[in-house]
């Protein structure tokens, strides 16, 4: 056989778009972040779950939406002949249909009310685009109860999406709340009937213009013009106090909603708006809902966290009314944003303290052991992995960030050194006394 036959073929990688992943420098700024959302969700006292990547299909149906589109099914390329069709599993497209389930499954077994938090990876087979993937983490926090929840969970589930954007230090953030009851009130007292479709073209005012949603609830669904400019007149006031309510439904939106922006006044004057124009297009939110801007790229106008109040997602999985309120981070669609405007400043490629120098492989032993001493002391110390020469060593130690270079002795009988990349000194130094100055 010939040298060019026996020669072997290699496949050129390529990113699989909607899949994003990262150098290690963004991927340790990821980390951080992750680190910075969880510690201001544990402050306020609610509890890490994580359920599976997959569920039942006939779980996800449940939920009543057409998502069928979105959804990926998981199904083994050599699928025996004893497997059943209908008994499928799909990833899960987001963690409401998961935590929803959960709560039914383990009902008997949790404290209600209920405060968990979620940060997994979520799959959507839909067009990747800036700040859109198919696969991509969340961050949602939500408090669920049995019967009634009071209202100022509202406010406190706003006021922690504040709190972990902000502990990011990505820039000013702005939260916009309305509360759906003044909206789905007005419609009731004008008698429009398909409230599901003006609440979903409404929805999209920021994006398409005023003019165009008047154009679409006209001559999509038939709304009277005079209709149209009192919906458009509402969900454009600014000024909640001014709002006349004309039912019970109307007056319930604006005493809610005065009530959660009144308790979110110790925020940033940027950090809360009243914004009726918000009105989210899934059905099955009744009250509080929120959606967020990033203040410092206007050019990017989605949300990046979202969500609001519902009054019984899970009653599709157990028989007991359980309303709930909760938001969600879209942190993969942040992170990617805010990398595309270049916002992210990228961390160390190593998350090492020190490189440990190998002089060569007799004293290999003891750059171990003082490596060793190092990390029972705390610190995060990489071996170099070959007795080459030490300006190879220091070099590699420049390219991946890492600031100390600890040198063992060449000679018996010769002190350790440390040397400091940053400011260019050397020192002697004891591995069992030795501290980061």
């Amino acid at each position: 056989m010939s040298k060019d036959k026996q020669k072997k073929k290699i496949y050129k990688p390529k990113p699989i778009s909607g899949f994003p992943e990262w150098l290690p420098e963004y991927r340790v700024v990821e980390q951080q972040w992750m680190d910075k959302i969880r510690a201001v969700f544990e402050s306020y006292g609610y509890c890490s779950i994580e359920t599976p990547s997959v569920e039942e299909l006939e779980v996800i149906a449940a939920k009543g939406e057409d998502v069928d589109k979105e959804i990926y099914v998981l199904e083994r390329l050599q699928a025996d002949s004893n497997d059943k069709k209908d008994a499928r599993l799909a990833l899960h497209f987001d963690q409401t249909v998961p935590f929803a389930r959960y709560v039914g499954q383990h009902f008997n077994e949790l404290t209600f009310p209920f405060k968990r938090y979620q940060m997994q990876r979520v799959w959507r087979g839909e067009r990747p685009q800036l700040g859109r993937a198919r696969e991509f983490y969340q961050c949602d926090i939500d408090v669920i109860n049995v019967d009634s929840l009071p209202i100022h969970f509202d406010a406190e589930v706003a006021a922690i999406c504040y709190e972990a954007m902000d502990a990011m230090d990505i820039g000013r953030v702005q939260l916009r709340i309305s509360n759906r009851k003044i909206l789905m009130g007005l419609l009731a007292h004008i008698e429009i009937e398909d409230s599901v479709g003006v609440t979903r073209i409404i929805d999209k005012i920021e994006k398409i213009g005023s003019e165009e949603v008047a154009r679409i609830l006209k001559d999509d669904l038939n709304i009277p013009s005079d209709q149209i400019q009192e919906v458009l007149t509402l969900v454009q006031t600014k000024d909640i106090p001014s709002i006349k309510a004309l039912n019970d439904e109307m007056q319930e939106g604006i005493d809610e909603l005065s009530f959660v922006l009144n308790n979110l006044k110790h925020l940033p004057d940027h950090a809360i708006v009243a914004d009726l124009s918000i009105v989210r297009g899934l059905d099955y939110y009744t009250g509080t809902v929120y959606e967020t801007r990033l203040l410092d790229i206007p050019e990017f106008t989605s949300s990046v966290c979202s969500g609001g109040r519902y009054d019984d997602l899970a009653s599709n999985y157990i028989n007991k009314k359980l309303p709930g309120v909760g938001i969600s981070i879209g942190f993969t669609r942040l992170f990617e944003v805010l990398h595309h405007y270049n916002h992210i400043k990228a961390g160390k490629k190593s998350p090492a303290d020190i490189l440990m120098v190998l002089p060569s492989e007799k004293q290999r032993a003891l750059a171990s052991d003082t490596a060793r001493t190092l990390r029972n002391r705390g610190f995060k110390v990489e071996m170099y992995h070959a007795p080459q020469k030490i300006g190879k060593q220091f070099s590699y130690a420049e390219k991946k960030n890492i600031q100390y270079v600890w040198i063992p002795p060449f000679e018996e009988g010769n002190a350790h050194e440390v040397k400091n990349l940053d400011s260019k000194t050397q020192t002697e130094a004891d591995p069992n006394d030795w501290t980061i100055s």
